[in-house]
Formats: C-alpha cells, sequence, structure tokens
C-alpha cells in the first residue's frame, strides 16, 4: 500500500506588485507611438464573449378578464 507525503510541497509565492502609474504611463504612451489604440468601453460592459447560451426570451403575457367586484 502506498503512503502519503509528510509534506506537501507549497506554492510559491507570487511577487510583489511593483506597477507604478508614471511606469504605466509610460508603457501606454509607448504603445499609442507604436500605433496602437486604445478603445473606450463603457461601464458594465465586458469584452468577453460569453460562454452560456442565450436565455429564452420570456413569453407575453395573456391578458386576463377582470373580476367583477360586489
Amino acid at each position: 500500500m502506498a503512503t502519503k507525503p509528510l509534506k506537501t510541497v507549497g506554492k510559491k509565492k507570487q511577487p510583489a506588485a511593483v506597477e507604478t502609474s508614471e511606469s504605466i504611463e509610460d508603457k501606454v504612451q509607448a504603445f499609442l507611438k507604436a500605433g496602437g489604440t486604445i478603445e473606450q468601453v463603457g461601464s458594465g460592459v465586458s469584452g468577453q464573449q460569453s460562454m452560456a447560451p442565450p436565455k429564452p426570451k420570456p413569453k407575453p403575457a395573456e391578458p386576463t378578464e377582470p373580476t367583477p367586484q360586489n
């Protein structure tokens, strides 16, 4: 019967984020200078295509007859 290892190897820690606003701005300017374009996307809009199937459209409500009140 196989035995379990006594220790598990942990994942390596991700390096700290050291990007600054200035370095990001430099990269953006270099991108634009190289002919790149930036597209403004509205709030709440995703650029990713949905993998879910489209939702079925709701059926229209059938008219109901008013009930007489006494």
